[in-house]
């Protein structure tokens, strides 16, 4: 039974990625922060009080996975804050975003890199809000940015595992419906992760570090 690690999974497109991913018969490592009865009813292997900003947490985690191979690794942790105005700026909140949505999923990706076998894939839940050539709006400079941060790291990740045989996607799940958005939007946990799992299923080396929406849509960066 292949593993596959999902970060974040306690709530939204996190547990909603477990859930599918527990039907397809995987054995699902689900980390949180703090978790749910939603996801303890799923009935996965769960490694609770992982902050993946935290060095220490990040090595439990790699306890965690010990000498199993990893067939998907699905980064999905984020956070999304609002920074202020150009004017008025909340540069912690910048950084913080940055810490959780950039460098979190670079360091786990390489943290479990030795557990990443020929064949396996690694999935980054991004946001079209990092596409430079998308942004029409300005504004949201953390969000933004992190995530920005993140499509690069993306493109590198599947530069360097190209050689070891691992696939890498940066995917946009659409505007869901989760508490983070604050229920704002169209799509809901469930359909967004039947989409991700979609686009990760099609995924191959000669695809590896392109940026997708869910629903297919090749994206621009």
């Amino acid at each position: 039974m292949a593993l596959a690690v999902v970060t974040g999974a306690n709530r939204g497109i996190g547990l909603a990625l477990a859930d599918l991913l527990k039907q397809r018969e995987f054995s699902v490592l689900a980390t949180c922060r703090k978790s749910s009865p939603a996801l303890e009813a799923l009935g996965v292997e769960i490694e609770a009080g992982i902050d993946v900003t935290d060095e220490r947490s990040i090595e439990t985690l790699v306890a965690a996975v010990g000498v199993r191979e990893i067939g998907l690794l699905i980064n999905n942790a984020g956070i999304l804050e609002r920074s202020g105005s150009l004017s008025e700026l909340d540069v912690a909140s910048i950084r913080r975003q940055f810490e959780v949505n950039a460098l979190a999923p670079l360091r786990i990706t390489a943290a479990l890199r030795g557990r990443l076998a020929p064949g396996s894939k690694v999935g980054l839940i991004t946001s079209r809000m990092g596409s430079i050539d998308d942004n029409g709006s300005g504004g949201a400079y953390g969000y933004r940015m992190s995530k920005a941060a993140l499509n690069m790291a993306g493109k590198s990740l599947a530069v360097d595992l190209r050689p070891a045989g691992v696939a890498v996607a940066v995917l946009h799940p659409g505007m869901v419906r989760t508490e983070m958005t604050g229920a704002h939007g169209q799509v809901m946990p469930l359909d967004a992760a039947r989409g991700l799992l979609a686009r990760l299923d099609e995924l191959t080396l000669d695809t590896s570090g392109g940026f997708w929406h869910a629903n297919g849509e090749r994206l621009p960066w």
